[in-house]
């Protein structure tokens, strides 16, 4: 099982997404890489910001770093950030991700209409991320 935030949750979630016929009809035209920021709660066992980089491309992933730096970060074409118990929420299904965008619970640095027309491709996302057999830092 992987802890997250983590380099091997990451690889277990890039593995999942790049196996995923449904995610791969569903993100069919999108084109954009995204950074995953995870921001820092100390007390949940998480001391700094932690970035996370994925190049998505037509429905794979093409690449994927952990714990890239915050100017790696920004260079991504979307980055979505928010407190690590949000992401928490996203993973156990908790909290819808386009709802949480809309709400400010998730911050969306990008087109959000781009993300607006690919929501079946975001969710897809989800249901992968909730997949990975996870166990969280704070959880340990």
């Amino acid at each position: 099982m992987a802890t997250f935030p983590s380099e091997e949750w990451l690889v277990q979630y890039v593995e999942r997404i790049n196996a995923s016929k449904d995610y791969e009809e569903a993100a069919a035209t999108w084109e954009g890489d995204l950074s995953y920021v995870f921001e820092a709660e100390p007390d949940k066992g998480v001391p700094k910001d932690v970035w996370a980089w994925a190049d998505l491309w037509h429905g794979k992933c093409r690449g994927a770093k952990f714990d890239v730096t915050p100017e790696e970060g920004e260079k991504a074409k979307f980055i979505i950030r928010a407190p690590y118990s949000r992401w928490k929420q996203v993973i156990r299904r908790e909290l819808d991700p386009i709802k949480g965008m809309m709400q400010g619970k998730l911050k969306l640095k990008g087109d959000l209409p781009t993300i607006v027309r690919n929501v079946k491709a975001a969710n897809e996302l989800v249901n992968i991320a909730s997949s990975v057999p996870t166990e969280f830092v704070d959880e340990r």
